[in-house]
């Protein structure tokens, strides 16, 4: 049987990690799988993904490294991911894996020219979505969770826009059987408040309010519900 990944860059800073657990656990808590019906691969610890033909799709976690710093993991999953996408395997990437994969595909990453976004944001769903077998059951606004410095400056040759808002105008995009959010599915409420708490010195150094970020989480379902139907979609893989 072929194996569902979960290709790990990253995890979060020690308070949160102990109070919430990991990225991994809280992706395949979203699915409403059970624990260890995925295989993960901390590629950011040096660990080596499988060959492409014993998988069957994988989800590319968020992480604290920035995909321009083009590290020597980061550009080996990058090839890899590569690989996967001509592989037409159902691949989908979370804020950096978002990131990471728009530059795997000829996309261009950097440092968000108005900063940080952080908490929970509304994000509108575009029209031509509707028909997307992960974002076409979303309400053309919804609330999700957010927090990244770096975004997709230029999304890949061929890439489809399925949603944005005012500050971020690639919050997700697909391309074949490749999708990337910028947003956090497996973002809730309480590990929202946990990172922005966490990172409040960086936070109030780039003009923002880290207290009023914090009061203004809220629940986010539908952006959860995503990752379900990701899940689902590894039964029958989508078509371009």
């Amino acid at each position: 049987m072929k194996q569902k990944l979960i290709i790990k860059t990253g995890e979060p800073g020690t308070p949160v990690r102990d109070h919430r657990g990991r990225f991994e656990d809280w992706i395949v808590r979203e699915m409403g799988e059970q624990p260890g019906s995925w295989r993960v691969v901390w590629v950011a610890a040096g660990e080596t993904l499988p060959p492409v033909e014993q998988v069957a799709g994988a989800v590319i976690t968020g992480s604290l490294a920035m995909v321009s710093d083009r590290l020597p993991w980061s550009e080996a999953t990058a090839a890899w991911l590569r690989q996967a996408h001509a592989a037409q395997l159902p691949l989908l990437g979370i804020c950096f894996g978002h990131q990471l994969l728009a530059h795997a595909l000829g996309g261009e990453v950097g440092y968000h020219p108005q900063g940080p976004e952080v908490g929970s944001v509304e994000i509108q769903r575009h029209e031509h979505a509707v028909a997307d077998p992960l974002l076409g059951e979303l309400p053309p606004r919804f609330a999700a969770n957010a927090f990244h410095w770096q975004t997709v400056l230029r999304l890949p040759p061929g890439a489809t826009l399925l949603a944005s808002n005012a500050m971020e105008p690639h919050h997700a995009f697909r391309l074949g059987n490749t999708w990337g959010l910028q947003f956090h599915p497996e973002f809730d409420a309480d590990a929202t408040r946990h990172f922005i708490q966490l990172a409040a010195p960086a936070l109030e150094k780039a003009g923002l309010q880290p207290p009023q970020l914090a009061q203004q989480v809220c629940p986010t379902p539908e952006a959860a519900s995503l990752l379900r139907r990701f899940a689902v979609l590894l039964a029958g893989p989508a078509t371009a």
